[in-house]
């Protein structure tokens, strides 16, 4: 079979599942479900990494179909699977697709720069990044369900923000911006957060 199955990039691999799921829920208007899977796709982002870096003995071959799976199976979790949930909810007019395709574009443009760069990294360190170039394309997995916990706090202007948060993340994603990348505490913090906010969601709290 083509590929690489080891645990390195299971994570990953279930990352996808979960957001395929949650495309499939926002489609059918269950956007409970599909905010759901978005945190919880995330989550799984926050650590594949770290478990791939587990694995001391990778082949070239594996360290570069790791970077390449991570991006495109993140072109569908945090690029297409957020476009779905908006236009479901509301974006639905001509300026709504406008907005959602430049968040496309631009989640499309940074993934492929952060391959290019990425690779030519690794193979001069082999330490862990410390700095995001730009807005991390995962960032959408925690200010998504943010917004849809608030949403109500909005009033009939909850549509028009989602607009505008959308184009200010898409922009973000491109910006030649340092961003610090979360260690240990801070990623306990940002699970703990979206675990409660979650919990919020449906009434288990």
């Amino acid at each position: 079979m083509l590929g690489f199955y080891d645990y390195t990039v299971v994570l990953t691999y279930v990352s996808l599942v979960i957001s395929i799921v949650g495309i499939t829920n926002a489609i059918q208007g269950n956007f409970k479900i599909a905010i759901l899977c978005l945190a919880v796709s995330g989550l799984c982002d926050m650590f594949d990494g770290k478990i791939a870096r587990t694995k001391k003995d990778r082949t070239e071959d594996e360290k570069r179909f790791g970077i390449q799976i991570d991006s495109l199976c993140d072109v569908i979790c945090f690029g297409v699977f957020p476009i779905v949930i908006c236009y479901c909810i509301g974006l639905k007019t001509p300026i709504g697709i406008a907005v959602c395709s430049l968040y496309g574009v631009a989640s499309v443009i940074r993934l492929g720069y952060f391959n290019v760069t990425e690779e030519k990294r690794q193979n001069e360190t082999s330490e862990a990044r410390k700095y995001y170039q730009g807005l991390p394309i995962t960032s959408m997995a925690i200010i998504l369900p943010f917004w849809w916990l608030i949403r109500g706090y909005l009033g009939q202007h909850y549509i028009f923000i989602l607009h505008i948060l959308v184009v200010v993340v898409g922009v973000l994603f491109i910006s030649d911006i340092k961003v610090k990348k979360p260690q240990n505490p801070v990623i306990i913090i940002l699970v703990a957060a979206i675990a409660l906010a979650l919990a919020k969601m449906f009434h288990l709290i």
